[in-house]
């Protein structure tokens, strides 16, 4: 598997822990893609439409073999399989899973854009990803994700939820 890409995932609606978890076990379970790291869980203010309760967020990194619009396709089956629906921009959703970054690659079409365009201004992103590869550069902002949380202002709230060790990892890759 010789692509490394980073996923955000996001959950607001019902049991949203739960819907994390199935949601890492079925991009786990692909044959061409495999999570490599898991960041802490943060719960988030929302963004965008804020009359919404608040998200629980990660980022994932994964390996895969996949290109980015398989893997794209892939997360919004996954999304379906979760109960998605899109009924409001930014509103309320059992599961988000946003493709974040793919190798150093820029890639734009009309279904994907990658870095993902807003990546470089999302506390909640920006957050659990510098956890996991602080010194990863952001291509077309060119600049380290450490630097680009600095550069962030009015700040939405994030909190840590759930910080992860290597045993609690597991807990979210279970079936």
């Amino acid at each position: 598997m010789s692509n490394k890409a980073y996923l955000s995932l996001g959950s607001n609606i019902g049991e949203r822990f739960k819907y994390l978890k199935k949601a890492i076990s079925l991009l786990n379970a692909h044959p061409k893609i495999s999570i490599s790291k898991i960041s802490s869980i943060y719960e988030t203010d929302p963004v965008g439409f804020e009359e919404q309760n608040c998200f629980l967020n990660i980022v994932v990194e994964i390996n895969t073999s996949l290109t980015a619009m398989e893997l794209l396709n892939y997360c919004l089956q996954v999304e379906k399989d979760l109960g998605r629906i899109r009924n409001v921009r930014w509103g309320p959703r059992t599961i988000d899973i946003d493709v974040l970054l793919y190798n150093e690659e820029i890639y734009e079409s009309n279904q994907l854009t990658i870095p993902h365009p807003r990546m470089h201004e999302r506390e909640f992103v920006l957050i659990p990803l510098t956890e996991i590869n602080p010194t990863i550069i952001i291509p077309k902002v060119e600049r380290n994700v450490v630097d680009a949380l600095k550069k962030i202002s009015n700040q939405k709230g994030v909190r840590l939820w759930k910080q992860l060790n290597g045993e609690d990892v597991f807990e979210l890759l279970e079936n």
